[in-house]
């Protein structure tokens, strides 16, 4: 092995893990072709959150920057539902015994999850049906796109419980895919938003039935693994970025990210497949 193949290897080694053979401890996950499925299930309570399903998916979407057999995910609930929030028994009814650090280390890490969630470079799908709310609202906001059936319902309910609607990223992020005015409505009053209403609103992207929710939020992953994954992962970080950029800043970052694109085996391979009057098979590289 020549000096340079050490070294590629030592980067990888470090850098590229595989996560299609993840055992998780808290919710499901199976990967197939590509494309990982985490669905949260415990259906009996509407699949809420625990702090150690919390813990566990913030460190699993960290850990899927590094993972190389991962280029999709979607995520789901089992028997109907979407996600009902955090657990009232483990983790509402506790954190009313919490002092102020130990609250804000709860906060900080629901945030985590979050930031995780766009930091990845998977695209996530949200498969959403029945009851999506609170944090499960906040999954679902962190996806990259989402599909929900005319039965579900949406609220982000922090208001409910005498909280403020400024969670985990909610007023920054609500208020882009839906408008200052409609996000307002939902934080202030923590009211459902029906199905009918999110597809036109624009926080679904398009409504199914709910048999064939699963089946369709996987099949849009499995086009986008088809897709040039490392250009949709710069397609995913710029989206995030350039919220805090300006216009000009914007178009340079672009620019520069999009001459990286340009040096990938991808972006010739669908030169030479649109020469040859032929559909690109993208490596991802």
């Amino acid at each position: 092995m020549s000096d340079h193949d050490t070294h590629l290897a030592a980067l990888q080694q470090g850098n590229r893990r595989p996560l299609a053979g993840y055992a998780a401890t808290h919710f499901s996950w199976q990967c197939d072709a590509g494309v990982a499925t985490i669905t949260l299930n415990r259906p009996e309570r509407k699949n809420p959150l625990t702090f150690a399903s919390y813990a566990e998916l913030r460190d699993l979407f960290g850990a899927l920057k590094h993972a190389d057999d991962v280029h999709a995910v979607v995520v789901t609930g089992a028997g109907g539902n979407f996600c009902s929030g955090g657990d009232v028994h483990e983790i509402i009814g506790p954190l009313l015994q919490l002092p102020a650090p130990e609250l804000l280390m709860f906060t900080r890490m629901t945030g985590d999850l979050v930031k995780a969630m766009r930091g990845c470079p998977q695209p996530i799908v949200a498969a959403v049906d029945g009851v999506c709310a609170g944090a499960g609202a906040i999954v679902a906001m962190a996806s990259d796109l989402r599909l929900g059936t005319a039965r579900s319902k949406t609220a982000f309910l922090f208001n409910r419980v005498g909280l403020a609607g400024c969670d985990m990223g909610a007023c920054a992020i609500l208020p882009r895919l839906i408008g200052q005015g409609r996000a307002s409505e939902l934080l202030y009053t923590g009211r459902a938003m029906k199905g009918d209403e999110g597809e036109r609103w624009g926080w679904f992207n398009r409504l199914v039935e709910p048999d064939a929710l699963l089946a369709d939020a996987q099949a849009m992953a499995r086009d986008l693994v088809a897709g040039p994954t490392f250009a949709n992962g710069i397609t995913k970080t710029m989206l995030h970025h350039e919220w805090a950029m300006t216009l000009e800043q914007a178009i340079e970052a672009e620019a520069q990210a999009q001459a990286l694109c340009m040096l990938t085996n991808d972006f010739r391979r669908a030169y030479e497949a649109f020469a040859a009057k032929q559909t690109p098979v993208f490596q991802g590289n």
